[in-house]
């Protein structure tokens, strides 16, 4: 089904690059597709920093690192309320913090920042996080049509918020006194990151569960928000969704 649903998207993005002959659209099928997820006005590039950010953070472990996944964070959420075409005045907040957290992320590459430091950049760009996908739900709920940019929209919103609680549960780790695991420890982010989409999913494994509150709290909120945007949001968009070959079938039939 996933296949399916791939190629169809590919399929649509055929479709959608202007007409320049039978032949060149066969040759080069993924053109459109592949144009979004580079395009500045697309939410298909937003998922693929998104992604960035997910690699970035479980790869690497040192201190420049944590400044390079700020910097994408502020990148993305930046391109998330561009896209998503949010109020002028979101967009200067968001901008104030962007120059905040960008200071602490250029310092801690060349001098070590203290981790409260870092802790309250992260809780920066965690909040940013959160009001992102709220833009791109009230940007995707406004379009008169379904189509193939509503649904990058909203897998982009959805793995946001896994992103959001996930910087949020890391520092909270860094905080407070006891281990967040527990037994487990206090936790990297690579860490956060496993338990945060486990979480969203309602997956569940159990080697990772937080040892206090507010995680535990935090824990809850997420599962049940996973789950609301799951079978609200994400499933009447995708049951809405045609691609443009089975609507020209329709029309045709």
């Amino acid at each position: 089904m996933a296949a399916a649903f791939a190629w169809e998207m590919i399929l649509e993005a055929d479709d959608d690059i202007p007409d320049a002959g039978v032949r060149d659209r066969r040759s080069r099928p993924g053109r459109g597709l592949l144009a979004r997820l580079v395009s500045a006005d697309s939410y298909g590039l937003v998922l693929v920093l998104v992604v960035l950010t997910y690699v970035v953070s479980v790869s690497f472990e040192t201190g420049w690192a944590q400044s390079v996944v700020l910097a994408i964070q502020l990148v993305t959420v930046w391109l998330t309320f561009r896209t998503a075409r949010a109020a002028i005045s979101a967009r200067v907040m968001a901008l104030v913090v962007f120059v905040a957290v960008g200071a602490v992320a250029l310092i801690n590459v060349f001098v070590t920042v203290a981790s409260q430091a870092l802790a309250v950049a992260f809780v920066a760009s965690a909040l940013l996080y959160l009001v992102a996908p709220f833009a791109v739900v009230r940007d995707i709920a406004t379009r008169r049509n379904v189509d193939q940019e509503t649904v990058l929209g909203a897998i982009a919103a959805y793995l946001i918020v896994g992103m959001c609680f996930a910087f949020t549960y890391r520092t909270i780790g860094a905080l407070q006194s006891t281990p967040f695991f527990g037994a487990a420890g206090r936790g990297d982010l690579s860490d956060s990151l496993f338990f945060s989409f486990v979480t969203l999913t309602t997956t569940g494994y159990g080697n990772l569960v937080p040892a206090t509150n507010p995680g535990q709290s935090l824990a809850v909120m997420e599962a049940v928000l996973g789950q609301l945007f799951l079978v609200t949001a994400v499933a009447k968009i995708i049951t809405a969704w045609k691609p443009k070959r089975w609507r020209n079938s329709d029309e045709a039939g």
